[in-house]
């Protein structure tokens, strides 16, 4: 087999001197036969002449001899690629044309493709990430009794269950890190934290994860610099570190060499950088930023709440472990199971007399493989990429049709060279070969440029949703085999789809006509042949059709946004600026907070352009929400209802305008800590008031220490967190305490403050930091992020896929036009006007049209049911969107055959006539 090989690459590189060697060995083979018949007796002449008979043609055994090598083929395919390429450059127009219609088409795919691969694709970047699991409870009702916090870690995707969740206690995790018969190592985490960073220049925010000692040894994840985090380092007393990311390293730091050992302040506490994380590990669970990493027992130092170390009811931490070699997930599962049971149902764990569960439940652990089970941005952005994924292909199928278009009219000006192929011996296989490597190299070709023209759309693609999400987002465009395999891949399907059938009828030239020359150009469309619609009309046919598609989705998507545009929120987000504080992290404790509210507020009112200020524990239509069980006085003593709530200062509803229905407002006596004045809204009176006036009644938690609110005022609905929510009851009391969202009513551009409110703060305290400054307009657009990335998308393949349809249209009638020139010369030389022959373009144009955009509808009202998730107040099936993409098309296609059109009413019936 070696030495086959050996011949084989020996015939292929040294080509000449193998065939030398093989004619030598061709001439003394046929020597020695013919002195074998001179020593029988023959003469020389006689003895030659016999042996060559014996022998065979020396040109056929030379062609068996190179055959039996397997060169052949290669040097076939190198002459089919050299003729292809100087076929392509006689053809420059052509070529240029086609390359770009399918550089649009992949490049356009490969882009999604990369977005699609580094958000759901990726490979975790850590050690054999098959080891790793990541331990997610199910079960059929949400668990009662416990504080629960979650990071985006795990969705619900991942279980069949009614409720599950990867978070679990700080006790659970210390007793799972016991059972080494399942894991060889494994590690908890939870966050990131939004973190007051200073000690390196101005104060800043920073996202830092908090992980257990073991978090970088079970990942396998090395230091670029300095060291990782170490199991020593999460142990109680412990001296504060921090792990930088590779990337805010070189951003924060400028990557300096030096960080090691500097000192930095988080949320006012020093911490000592040990070292930066290797650069190749940019995330664990997909698009979550991260730019720091701190061991989990420095949580109380830096003052996090949610971060209960010592509560059993506190579930916070997501725990990934490795599984011990021999270990399966099934197997890890039961042997767990029982422990966590105990620890759960009924009689409750051993630190809580309260159960968590009930046996019914049916509470259990699973163990999902981490790459499927931490989803990240997934849940978000996997629906909209998949969509965008198929409009992409609907895109690239439509630039495939229009490019077979393109081949077909070209191939009919070719019949007469491949009718001369054929008749000197080519087979009908290998002038299909020749056409196909044509194509694969128009593919080829068009794919190297979309690959450039996919690097800048990802990126920009990137950006947008970086730009558009609550925190920044890690997302990987590096190419990796993955995405080189999939451009590759769609450029060969590509080449074959749409070269397949000219190649086919490229080979089937009929050789006596042609060689007449008599034009069979008018079976390259089918219309030669009395068809009503030709092979080219199909095509054209398909590309309205998918256009229609795509557009429809577009328009859909569109109505969708305009429509929860116009949604009335209750509160007017014009010219209003917001921008958040946490000042509890940089050390704000108490009554300082409340005095520092209101010495900015003053500050803020001041600047000019601002008409009033206030402040609030949350931004409506800002994407948080904070709701709460209340006993409302009146109700049965151990009702609780589902309340909204948001902590206020006095001047909120006058910034947002939220009207005054009843009552009165909120007073500066009202933001004492001890006063419990509370207003609540329309929705709340009529649900839980029975619509009579609750003010002075009283609602709050059912716990002895729980506030009790008295109801002093009512207020107009108002939309929370989102704009599809309907309106729901809500409460609103005084804001003494935590974070809070200011608010700024301008008479200006809000974006023109943006300076001076920085200036105002950085006054107040030049270490607190500013945390997310935008408009409510901006708050709104992240809101419907989705809906806005697939609307522009969609509206931008679909405008897309009419354009290359209408080139394919105005190609297909520039042929019809040039193959009837003798017949529309004929026609107004018998006397038909200028009119008529205008009408008989655009009927053929305007039929075609009307024919896809029929079949587009029908394709279209199931296709668009995928998107019903994304829309609101609107039908799959609307028909104002089904008449407007209509329309256009059929504007469009006539405006594609206004040219065609006009040069068939130029043809001179004398020039016509001599035509053939």
């Amino acid at each position: 087999m070696l030495s086959d090989l050996y011949i084989g690459l020996r015939s292929l590189f040294r080509r000449g001197v193998v065939n030398e060697e093989l004619d030598d060995e061709l001439r003394f083979h046929l020597e020695e036969q013919t002195a074998k018949y001179v020593r029988a007796g023959l003469s020389p002449e006689q003895a030659e002449h016999r042996a060559r008979l014996e022998f065979g043609g020396v040109s056929q055994v030379t062609e068996d001899c190179r055959e039996a090598r397997g060169v052949t083929f290669v040097e076939t395919l190198a002459q089919d690629v050299r003729f292809g390429l100087r076929m392509l450059r006689k053809w420059p127009g052509f070529t240029a044309v086609v390359v770009s219609t399918l550089a649009l088409g992949i490049g356009a795919n490969t882009a999604i493709f990369s977005l699609v691969n580094a958000v759901m694709l990726r490979s975790m970047p850590v050690r054999n990430p098959d080891e790793l699991v990541v331990l997610q409870w199910a079960a059929h009702s949400q668990p009662h009794h416990l504080g629960m916090s979650s990071f985006g870690d795990c969705g619900s995707e991942n279980t069949t269950t009614g409720a599950s969740g990867c978070s679990l206690s700080n006790s659970m995790v210390e007793e799972i890190g016991e059972r080494k018969d399942v894991f060889s190592s494994e590690t908890a985490f939870a966050g990131p934290a939004v973190l007051d960073l200073s000690g390196n220049g101005q104060a800043s925010i920073a996202h830092g994860e908090l992980v257990s000692g073991s978090y970088f040894e079970t990942l396998g994840v090395g230091a670029a610099l300095g060291r990782t985090l170490e199991p020593e380092d999460d142990k109680p007393g412990a001296t504060p570190v921090a792990v930088l990311d590779y990337g805010y390293w070189q951003r924060a730091f400028g990557g300096a060499a030096g960080v090691v050992g500097q000192t930095v302040r988080l949320n006012n506490a020093v911490f000592i950088v040990v070292g930066v994380a290797n650069p190749g590990f940019t995330r664990l669970t997909p698009g979550k930023s991260v730019n720091l990493w701190v061991p989990l027992t420095q949580a109380a130092s830096l003052g996090l709440q949610w971060a209960g170390r010592s509560t059993p009811n506190n579930w916070w931490l997501t725990v990934v472990g490795r599984l011990q070699p021999g270990v399966s997930r099934t197997q890890g599962q039961a042997a767990l199971n029982p422990w966590f049971v105990s620890q759960v149902v009924d009689s409750g764990t051993r630190h809580d007399a309260k159960p968590v569960w009930k046996k019914g439940d049916d509470p259990h652990l699973e163990f999902v493989p981490a790459q499927k089970g931490l989803v990240g941005i997934r849940e978000q952005f996997g629906q909209p990429l998949i969509l965008l994924m198929a409009a992409v292909g609907i895109v690239l199928l439509i630039a495939c049709a229009n490019v077979a278009g393109l081949m077909l009219a070209r191939g009919s000006s070719r019949e007469k060279e491949m009718a001369l192929r054929l008749a000197v011996g080519a087979g009908r296989g290998r002038v299909i070969r020749q056409l196909l490597t044509e194509s694969l190299l128009l593919s080829f070709a068009g794919a190297a440029l979309g690959v450039a023209l996919a690097y800048v759309g990802a990126k920009g693609l990137a950006t947008f949703l970086s730009e558009n999400s609550y925190s920044p987002l890690q997302i990987d465009l590096r190419p990796d085999a993955r995405v080189l395999l999939f451009t590759i891949g769609s450029a060969v399907l590509t080449g074959i789809g749409f070269g397949l059938v000219p190649a086919f009828r490229g080979a089937r030239a009929n050789v006596a006509t042609e060689l007449k020359g008599t034009s069979a150009a008018s079976t390259a469309t089918g219309h030669g042949s009395g068809r009503r619609f030709g092979l080219g009309s199909g095509l054209v046919i398909l590309q309205v059709a998918l256009s229609m598609v795509v557009l429809t989705a577009a328009g859909l998507l569109l109505r969708t946004l305009d429509k929860l545009h116009r949604i009335d929120p209750g509160f007017d987000t014009r010219d209003v600026l917001l921008f958040s504080l946490e000042p509890e992290l940089a050390g704000y404790k108490g009554e300082r907070i409340p005095e520092l509210y209101t010495g900015l507020q003053r500050q803020l009112a001041a600047l000019s352009g601002v008409a009033s200020v206030s402040y609030s524990s949350d931004a409506l239509l800002d994407g948080d929400l904070w709701s709460e069980d209340v006993h409302v006085q009146g109700q049965s003593d151990k009702a609780t209802v589902g309340t909204q709530m948001m902590r206020v200062s006095p001047e909120f509803f006058k910034t947002m305008r939220i009207p005054m229905a009843a009552g009165r407002m909120l007073g500066a006596a009202d933001m004492a800590a001890t006063a419990r004045a509370a207003l609540v809204n329309r929705a709340f009176v009529q649900k839980y008031a029975a619509g009579k006036s609750p003010i002075g009644l009283h609602f709050g938690g059912t716990e002895a220490k729980d506030p009790q609110w008295e109801i002093v005022g009512v207020v107009g609905d108002t939309k929370y967190a989102t704009l599809r929510a309907e309106e729901a009851p809500t409460a609103y009391v005084p804001l003494s305490e935590g974070g809070a969202t200011f608010e700024l009513r301008t008479v200006v551009n809000p974006i023109e403050l943006m300076p001076a409110v920085r200036d105002a703060v950085n006054r107040t305290d030049g270490n607190l930091p500013l945390i997310r400054m935008r408009t409510q307009s901006e708050s709104i657009d992240r809101l419907l992020f989705n809906e806005r990335l697939v609307a522009r998308l969609f509206g931008l393949f679909g405008g897309l896929g009419l354009v290359l349809a209408c080139i394919g249209l105005y190609g297909l009638l520039s042929y019809e036009v040039a193959r009837r020139t003798r017949e529309i010369g004929i026609r107004t030389a018998l006397g038909a006007q200028r009119r008529d022959v205008w009408l008989l373009v655009l009927r053929q144009g305007v039929v075609l049209v009307i024919a896809g955009g029929v079949g587009g509808v029908v394709v279209a009202i199931a296709v668009t049911r995928l998107l019903a998730s994304l829309l609101y107040d609107v039908r799959p099936t609307d028909l104002m969107t089904l008449s407007g993409v209509s329309a256009l098309l059929i504007a469009v296609g006539i405006i594609a055959c206004l040219v065609p059109a006009r040069r068939a009413t130029r043809v001179d019936p004398m020039v016509a006539l001599r035509y053939e």
